[in-house]
């Protein structure tokens, strides 16, 4: 039995948001309702990319949401967050397409690139016509992205890029790839290229077997002798910190979508509760521990929002840190997967099945609480922040 989403606002946080902003929230809502939720289950059940609606999310203006140009939305921070809010109740995999496409493909052409790959890629990429990844980790190299081994030899004017990456959203699918090398001729820093992917020598496989982000493709890559032109490298990158910038976009998003699937979790165990009838006939909703959890998820979703909001004003003021970033990611979706575990358990034996969405986001949420930085690495990312001591 599927329950229709309500909203959730206890601290009344709609007050605090624009008329812009909640017809940004409004239109994304509406797609995820008409469009997501009805297929999602089938696509998730199947693992399969619910690709069809890529073109709808270009026309809404969700890719590359927050640029200005280039065909972009231009919305602000705090926009283009309600939209991954929303995408994510819907499913993290869709969400993940989306932060892929607009923080770890588009940003850094749009932030490093040169005028000419700007208009070559952005508006195409922005319309959903193209698809992009982005080449950082490695099979060896997660958590630790400077020990990369993908190496850009230049000869002539020409890169040849060889090395391979691992855990790639949208690799197999992808039409251009950021690919992240140590130039040799330049003592081995991180520099980012623009890939094509039908490029001879670069191959992609997709990989099987995963119990979470089923709706969402996830690839290897292969870059064997694969020559592209100088005119190919981002020429404004330089160091491991272009990469972090990127990652630090995604994470800003990350931070509101898992806001998303929290609220869809305790929505769904909060109707669940009212209407599942145990002891004396009596909705569980009225016995104490069942409160306690909706309590404890109403709570930690209040603060979640409040948390990424501001962050989203620090963002938009040009004042927001990576490390504001990182507690935003750090928090939110360990609060969303513990939602998740409440939720289920509220549900009992109904909450592992199909039929309602807490397993499925409770399994998704278990690669997002890794991937952009470990719940770990963030904690050491603030730490050193607040004492000055890196402990990595």
């Amino acid at each position: 039995m599927a329950f229709q989403f309500r909203g959730f606002d206890f601290l009344h946080l709609d007050a605090s948001f624009s008329e812009d902003e909640l017809l940004v929230r409004r239109t994304a809502r509406e797609f995820v309702e008409d469009r997501l939720i009805p297929i999602i289950e089938e696509c998730f059940r199947e693992g399969r990319f619910p690709r069809e609606l890529v073109p709808m999310m270009g026309e809404l203006g969700f890719l590359g949401a927050s640029f200005e140009g280039y065909g972009c939305a231009g919305m602000s921070n705090v926009e283009y967050g309600l939209v991954m809010q929303e995408l994510e109740r819907g499913d993290s995999g869709l969400r993940s397409f989306v932060s892929v496409q607009s923080a770890l493909v588009m940003y850094p052409i749009y932030t490093f690139g040169s005028e000419e790959q700007k208009n070559e890629w952005l508006p195409a990429l922005a319309r959903g016509e193209k698809t992009g990844c982005f080449g950082l980790t490695e099979p060896g190299f997660g958590s630790n992205p400077g020990g990369m081994t993908t190496r850009a030899r230049r000869s002539g004017d020409e890169y040849i890029l060889n090395g391979e990456k691992m855990w790639i959203t949208s690799g197999s699918i992808a039409d251009v790839a950021v690919i992240w090398a140590k130039a040799e001729d330049e003592d081995n820093r991180v520099r980012g290229f623009v890939v094509e992917t039908d490029r001879p020598g670069f191959s992609a496989h997709e990989v099987h077997g995963k119990w979470s982000l089923r709706a969402s493709v996830t690839s290897g890559l292969t870059l064997q002798d694969v020559r592209v032109p100088a005119a190919n490298l981002l020429p404004g990158t330089g160091g491991l910190k272009s990469p972090l910038m990127c990652l630090n976009q995604a994470r800003y998003g990350i931070s509101w979508g898992a806001i998303g699937a929290a609220m869809a979790c305790y929505d769904t165990a909060l109707q669940y509760a009212k209407l599942r009838k145990q002891f004396h006939d009596q909705p569980i909703a009225g016995h104490q521990l069942v409160q306690e959890k909706l309590v404890w998820m109403a709570s930690e979703i209040s603060k979640a929002q409040l948390l990424s909001l501001h962050v989203g004003r620090l963002k938009d003021a040009g004042a927001a840190g990576h490390e504001h970033i990182s507690m935003a990611k750090r928090n939110n979706v360990w609060m969303a997967l513990e939602c998740a575990r409440m939720a289920r358990d509220i549900l009992g034996a109904n909450g592992i099945t199909e039929d309602y969405p807490i397993m499925r986001h409770m399994m998704n949420l278990e690669s997002v609480k890794t991937y952009e930085g470990t719940h770990d690495i963030h904690a050491l990312i603030l730490g050193q922040n607040l004492t000055g001591i890196g402990a990595y």
